[in-house]
């Protein structure tokens, strides 16, 4: 006696807390075009709430703010917006900015034939709500371990930024300089003036990137991409 087949099963939606392979996940992610974001993280599923204005919406468009600016004037720097990135079998985040240099430059991620990151971006952004949030957990271990060179933390609601350089296969958090600026290891020229970020002052914020874009360091860098092209 053979079993029966059950035909046209519908596939589940995606739950939070769900526990999936990353093949798993893709195919429920799909079959849910209305989702506007969900990630796994260490296997288990997160779907986003609707994003706040003030503590989500407006930090993460300053962010983008910062990284574009840097990114049209080094050439063979990508930026992505809410990027899907499959980091590994079990992590597939979407994080709020990525920063990367283009794969054909030594790049350390490229894009897949269906158009997503595979591999670690050189520099991932997060606004989180507070310290509580799991993009100081299990997240930021996975974004560890799969080697992203740094990983930056805007925790909105706590009005706080957190830099984190991959150093020896651990994250060392980067502290500001006496000028208040926190210079990336990875990005020669990208200049953060974190005060001014987290109080609203863009002018000043994009006054010290510019002073980083000028800087001898960058220019190397600029020379050193384009070397590889």
């Amino acid at each position: 006696m053979t079993a029966s087949v059950k035909k046209n099963v519908p596939i589940p939606y995606l739950e939070s807390g769900d526990r999936l392979t990353r093949h798993e996940f893709e195919t429920r992610y799909h079959a849910m075009p209305d989702t506007k974001k969900a990630e796994l993280i260490e296997g288990v599923v997160y779907v986003a709430s609707p994003l706040r204005f003030n503590s989500h919406a407006e930090p993460h468009s300053l962010l983008i703010v910062v990284f574009g600016t840097y990114m049209i004037m080094t050439p063979g720097v990508r930026i992505g917006d809410n990027a899907t990135v499959r980091l590994d079998f079990d992590n597939e985040p979407q994080p709020d900015v990525v920063l990367l240099i283009d794969e054909t430059l030594g790049g350390q991620a490229h894009i897949s034939d269906d158009d997503y990151i595979e591999g670690a971006p050189e520099l991932v952004a997060e606004v989180a709500a507070s310290s509580a949030a799991n993009d100081l957990y299990d997240k930021k271990k996975a974004y560890r371990r799969n080697g992203v060179k740094e990983y930056i933390v805007w925790q909105s609601l706590e009005n706080k930024l957190d830099w984190f350089s991959l150093q020896n296969g651990e994250y060392v958090l980067l502290e500001p300089g006496a000028d208040g600026v926190i210079k990336s290891q990875v990005f020669p020229g990208l200049w953060l003036n974190v005060q001014g970020l987290l109080s609203g002052e863009m002018t000043q914020v994009l006054a010290v990137l510019q002073n980083g874009l000028d800087s001898q360091e960058h220019q190397v860098f600029v020379q050193q991409l384009s070397k590889h092209s």
